[in-house]
């Protein structure tokens, strides 16, 4: 399983500073942007390899299940 910030959202933040910056803002004055959207990765293959059983409630709540 893996949990984290969803790189096409970070590149989606990363496109919006870069508009605000040639739009004539200085980046200091620019906000730290945190991860709003994260993604929740389930690897079945793995979890079988371990010898574990995912319940199919967790499978269902994944954005991803790798199999």
């Amino acid at each position: 399983m893996s949990y984290g910030a969803s790189i096409t959202d970070a590149y989606r933040q990363a496109g919006i500073y870069a508009a605000r910056i040639l739009k004539g803002e200085k980046p200091a004055d620019l906000p730290v942007m945190q991860s709003t959207k994260f993604d929740f990765v389930i690897s079945l293959k793995a979890a079988k390899a371990l010898g574990l059983t995912v319940p199919p409630s967790m499978i269902a709540l994944a954005d991803e299940v790798v199999e």
